[in-house]
């Protein structure tokens, strides 16, 4: 079996999963990290569904005065909109909730990126959704990358890997961080 085959068998079985043990939590735990506390620029997501929620995150990054962008898809990369936390400023695009607005052209200044995946492996390799937005993501944009996962979607085991994967520098669950050796 290739590893595009081995993804998609393991991300559907995943998806079952998540969606049987889902339990709503936040993720307040990574607020208090140095590198989010340094950051002034940060990108995150707005979740959907039973995926680990932002919500909280993304208000309390707002009220310390960050600057946060979440995604757009457009086409097949995400560009990145500066958002104020006004739910008006956003709009659906399928399950999506995507800002309103121009693109930020200059994303050299990100400083932390917060990234959406169903499961991650020992080594920060994460496995996403599979449309690949996030991997190419990954690759082009600067600032400390960690992927949020519900408990017990951190895993001992290799993840089935492409060359364009890209390793995070972190995972948090709602109660612990992990930091990866690089």
């Amino acid at each position: 079996m290739n590893q595009n085959n081995a993804k998609k068998e393991l991300r559907e079985r995943l998806r079952r999963e998540r969606t049987q043990k889902f339990i709503p939590s936040n993720f307040n735990i990574i607020l208090q990290l140095p590198e989010i506390v340094a950051a002034t620029t940060i990108t995150s997501y707005f979740s959907y569904g039973d995926e680990p929620s932002t919500t909280e995150v993304n208000q309390a990054l707002l009220k310390a005065g960050k600057i946060l962008l979440l995604p757009r898809v457009n086409g097949e990369i995400l560009e990145w909109i500066e958002w104020k936390g006004d739910a008006k400023e956003l709009k659906i695009t399928k399950k999506l909730s995507e800002p309103i607005g121009n693109p930020t052209l200059d994303l050299s200044g990100i400083d932390v990126m917060i990234v959406p995946a169903l499961h991650i492996d020992q080594e920060g390799y994460r496995l996403g959704q599979g449309g690949g937005y996030y991997d190419r993501a990954l690759e082009y944009l600067p600032g400390w990358k960690i992927g949020l996962v519900h408990p017990g979607e951190l895993t001992s085991e290799s993840l089935p890997r492409e060359a364009h994967d890209m390793a995070l520098d972190a995972a948090a669950t709602p109660s612990i961080v992990v930091r990866f050796k690089r």
